[in-house]
């Protein structure tokens, strides 16, 4: 059952107010840290103005691609509730998890069901798992029906590629949390109209429920 959303790859301020300003508020919002392919990437200088914003009722998710020390010291003391982590092993989430005392999202992108079964091994360090796609900063779609039947025993988050215009019904299965970017967006800047429809279609498929 979806409960929420994760709006990502917020880079100015005038957008994260609006959302957070929002009647219907998404419980997370996402920075892109150190991953410098994306043109959603945050230079510190700004993602540290971005993350001193009062975040009301939405908390700060730090997104990492196999984040080594440099990064880790460098925004530890910013104002981030949850790390998202990429491409690294349990046992390295797990020393993040305990030195920097944050909760995490682990992220598996996939591509077939052997990748999906990677969970199972992050079961001990994982506050929330997240299944995304393979794209990375491309906006690129899995096939969603891998995790269909899994029976999780934490929460879920779901992305690739969804836009704002699919039907959300579909996700109400497998997702908790739905993850969104690109979908968001304008010729690569996000766009405060879809913002909008998007939390509000979230908004009324909780009260469906």
């Amino acid at each position: 059952m979806i409960k929420d959303c994760k709006i990502c790859g917020i880079s100015d301020l005038n957008t994260l107010n609006f959302i957070i300003d929002h009647p219907s508020p998404p419980k997370f919002i996402g920075f892109i840290c150190n991953y410098e392919k994306s043109h959603r990437f945050v230079e510190f200088k700004k993602l540290r103005e971005l993350v001193e914003t009062t975040k009301k009722e939405s908390k700060f998710v730090a997104v990492l691609v196999k984040p080594n020390n440099e990064i880790l010291e460098k925004i530890k003391d910013l104002n981030f509730d949850y790390y998202q982590i990429y491409d690294c092993s349990p046992d390295e989430i797990d020393r993040i998890k305990k030195k920097y005392k944050k909760k995490i999202i682990t992220a598996f992108t996939i591509q077939n069901a052997e990748d999906v079964k990677k969970y199972t091994l992050y079961k001990n360090v994982s506050d929330i798992y997240l299944f995304d796609s393979k794209g990375y900063e491309k906006s690129a779609s899995f096939n969603h029906s891998l995790i269909d039947d899994i029976k999780f025993n934490k929460e879920v988050m779901v992305a690739g590629n969804i836009q704002v215009d699919d039907s959300l019904e579909k996700f109400k299965k497998i997702a908790d949390i739905i993850d969104i970017s690109g979908g968001l967006e304008t010729f690569g800047s996000k766009d405060i109209s879809k913002i909008e429809i998007f939390l509000n279609k979230i908004k009324d498929l909780n009260y469906e429920t």
